[in-house]
């Protein structure tokens, strides 16, 4: 079993919505998914509680459980534990940090955004743990080209300390669509472009975390292609890790 642990020191950067979809679309390309939501706000429990499933999907726990949660988890035959950290205090988020094969930092473009994103790396490798960073509610590229913002924000976190993902997640409406209905995206627009973004950061997160090898997904469409940003000479599309 993998552990994956999405953190951000910031409030409002999207880590349950990076948590919840991923969770979604792992299970819907075949890999058993537990959802712990160690954040006291529980906001991934507010947006899961109601489905039918929940009670083998959704664990509510707290950063001093989560090592017992995650040797449960293993022995119950699950493949990825997925943690959705909480913001502060520091030694709670340590804790997600420890018991985690990878974590996810997640980011918005902004420069409060990117401090907190610097004070995540700061933690993963300070337990010296393997980390990535992902920006999320971009704006999305008009003609292929990013905004300067995302630009920017790519550029700042070369020097961050961990690789930032080469998929970016776009700021839409359907992710509060979905939350709306207990859903993912996947689940309410399979076919639109926050799908396809959240797939291929799937993908990217599971192929790290497994080496680069094993990746028992279920879907098709592994060819998803994203525009190049002309302006920068950055390129989002998939690369293997």
């Amino acid at each position: 079993m993998k552990t994956l642990a999405v953190m951000s020191r910031k409030g409002g950067a999207g880590k349950t919505t990076v948590s919840v979809n991923l969770a979604l679309a792992a299970r819907a390309m075949g890999v058993k998914a537990v959802l712990a939501d160690a954040d006291p706000l529980r906001s991934a429990c507010e947006v899961l509680r109601g489905r039918d499933e929940a009670a083998g999907l959704l664990m509510e726990t707290t950063a001093s459980k989560l090592f017992a949660l995650t040797e449960a988890c293993r022995r119950g035959g699950a493949d990825l534990l997925i943690i959705d950290t909480p913001a502060a205090p520091e030694a709670d988020v340590a804790e997600a940090v420890k018991v985690a094969d990878l974590c996810l930092a997640v980011s918005r473009p902004t420069y409060l955004d990117l401090a907190a994103a610097v004070r995540s790396v700061a933690i993963i490798q300070r337990l010296g743990k393997d980390g990535m960073i992902v920006l999320n509610q971009c704006a999305p590229a008009r003609h292929g080209v990013e905004p300067p913002a995302v630009v920017k924000a790519f550029e700042a976190l070369r020097f961050a300390g961990l690789p930032v993902t080469p998929i970016a997640l776009r700021s839409r409406l359907v992710y509060q669509t979905a939350f709306a209905q207990g859903r993912s995206v996947l689940e309410i627009d399979g076919d639109g472009a926050a799908s396809g973004e959240v797939r291929e950061l799937f993908r990217h997160v599971w192929r790290v975390m497994s080496g680069g090898s094993r990746a028992p997904l279920r879907t098709a469409n592994d060819d998803l292609k994203r525009p190049a940003a002309r302006a920068s000479g950055l390129t989002f599309s998939p690369r293997h890790a």
